[in-house]
């Protein structure tokens, strides 16, 4: 069974902007509707992964969205983030402390480098590593990554701010299948994409985009996500995709879904 790190949205608001969801939102997070929806979420995976729990701290609002936290290998070494946004550099000094507790090997990026962990760099099926550079983790992190961890990188450019990290608009699936949004991503790198899947890539509308359709949480065939259209339920279907909807709405104000509220760790 897969394993996930999560956080209890304890302290979970929108106090502030770093991304352009929550502009509209600050000050608007229902949190006793947020507790709820995330137990839901959480109940909902327990019954198909192990689920390792991280201790909210205050003061540190996206310490929920534990996507964010590093990146984990199948060998239980970790990279911890470097946050670009002040806001979020808190979280790293937390996550250090929980991963070498927990037995991880740590390994560093060289300094300055900037990079937000799992919401920028995905696994496959195969075991290679998708990286998005962009509005959050810096390109430069490709190379370093490679080195530490000894894996093969596909990079990809994010050129849209509402598609600020790489999971909000792509999804590795079971069986090399992926969902993907054309317009999170660069001429160049949509061209690398299609040149790579091929007739696996799943290109998703603007309404499923809108709705993070990508930002989801695959287990085998089953696909864990907010809401998807008729249409992508139909086009998962055909490939032996099941969809789970787990309503997170008042994560979705803060620009964050169940991808986002989940590390594989």
């Amino acid at each position: 069974m897969k394993t996930f790190l999560m956080c209890e949205p304890k302290y979970f608001e929108v106090s502030y902007v770093i991304n352009p969801w929550m502009a509209a939102n600050i000050g608007r997070v229902n949190r006793a509707l947020a507790c709820r929806q995330w137990q839901q979420f959480y109940d909902t995976l327990a019954q198909l992964a192990h689920i390792k729990l991280i201790e909210p701290v205050s003061g540190l609002p996206d310490m929920v969205f534990t996507a964010n936290a590093g990146l984990i290998n199948k060998h239980k070494e970790a990279i911890i983030s470097s946050f670009r946004h002040t806001e979020r550099q808190g979280e790293s000094q937390h996550y250090y402390k929980f991963f070498t507790e927990a037995g991880y090997r740590i390994k560093s990026l060289a300094p300055g480098i900037v990079f937000e962990g799992a919401g920028d760099a995905l696994f496959d099926a195969s075991g290679e590593l998708w990286f998005g550079s962009g509005p959050r983790s810096d390109a430069a992190a490709i190379d370093e990554i490679a080195r530490v961890f000894q894996v093969n990188i596909n990079p990809v450019e994010l050129i849209d701010p509402r598609w600020y990290h790489l999971d909000t608009a792509f999804c590795p699936l079971s069986d090399g299948y992926a969902l993907a949004y054309k317009k999170a991503f660069s001429t160049a790198s949509v061209a690398a994409i299609q040149l790579k899947l091929g007739d696996k890539v799943i290109w998703i509308s603007d309404e499923d985009a809108i709705n993070f359709a990508c930002n989801a949480v695959c287990m085998d065939h089953e696909v864990i996500l907010y809401r998807a259209s008729s249409e992508l339920k139909a086009s998962l279907k055909r490939y032996n995709f099941t969809v789970i909807e787990i309503d997170v709405s008042e994560f979705m104000k803060s620009g964050g879904s169940c991808k986002c509220l989940t590390l594989d760790a």
